[in-house]
């Protein structure tokens, strides 16, 4: 049985900005768990040793970048999503060593759903990291038949068309600042935040629907702000943020993303007013 003792965190690199403690300390609030959950800035190379210096009371892990794909690396196991894209966001801590799990797809899945974006038919993701390929797999979640990818660096996307191979559905690639944006259904931003893109943000809006940016700090960023300025919707990312942590409660108590919780409405409205409190 989970006693006081148990611990968890999140690890990144930076860190200081993330609300992850306070959204799991209200989880835990609600389900009764004396659990504590703090955060750690870990990067790449020492994240071997800090996982290697962690005793039986630690339960799990929330990771954010730079870990999430050499925390892929080095799980014994792997869900569904995070064998799909590569990247870990949830360590569930076992005697075999860890359980990796990446609900940033069902937070953002969850996100775009909240945030009225239901069977979405063209969907453009801009940006090619780990985040980027959730969010096609979000997409495709979501309903979309055709996802439409730019990037600075198209060949580091070349990846995302053989992922839509394994997903059933097209994924084009095409670079950030391509002429002639076909329409699309919803743009799902997975850019640094604050990035600019000048009088391509505008080009882009008005080709696009609603603007769903991962981003939460710093808001508006200046893609919403295009976005707004040509009239249609923009949404940050703390839907996402609320929605992947839910499920990475649920990892940590049950196990399973897909299982609710005892509570899972009360927990989730908890988390929401707690995120709401910044």
């Amino acid at each position: 049985m989970l006693t006081g003792s148990t611990r968890l965190a999140v690890w990144g690199d930076p860190i200081t900005h993330s609300r992850s403690p306070r959204l799991h300390a209200a989880a835990y609030g609600v389900l009764g768990l004396d659990w504590q959950y703090g955060r750690r800035r870990v990067g790449e190379a020492d994240f071997a040793a800090e996982i290697a210096s962690l005793d039986a009371t630690w339960r799990g892990l929330s990771l954010t970048m730079p870990l999430k794909h050499v925390a892929a690396s080095r799980a014994v196991t792997l869900d569904d999503d995070a064998r799909l894209t590569g990247a870990v966001n949830t360590y569930l801590l076992a005697d075999r060593g860890p359980r990796g799990f990446n609900t940033d797809v069902g937070g953002l899945t969850r996100a775009l759903d909240e945030v009225g974006v239901r069977r979405p038919q063209r969907v453009r993701v801009l940006g090619a990291g780990a985040t980027a390929t959730s969010a096609v797999v979000s997409a495709v979640r979501a309903g979309a038949t055709e996802v439409e990818v730019r990037a600075r660096r198209p060949e580091a996307a070349a990846p995302l068309r053989a992922l839509g191979e394994i997903l059933g559905v097209p994924v084009r690639i095409e670079a950030l600042d391509a002429p002639a944006p076909r329409p699309v259904d919803t743009t799902i931003a997975a850019l640094p935040g604050g990035t600019d893109l000048g009088d391509l943000a505008e080009r882009l809006a008005s080709t696009s629907g609603p603007l769903v940016d991962v981003v939460y700090g710093g808001w508006p960023t200046p893609l919403a702000q295009a976005w707004e300025r040509a009239g249609v919707a923009a949404h940050d990312g703390l839907t996402m943020l609320l929605h992947q942590a839910l499920l990475q409660v649920r990892v940590f108590v049950t196990g399973d993303p897909a299982q609710p919780l005892v509570h899972d409405d009360e927990v989730l409205a908890a988390m929401r007013i707690a995120l709401m409190g910044d």
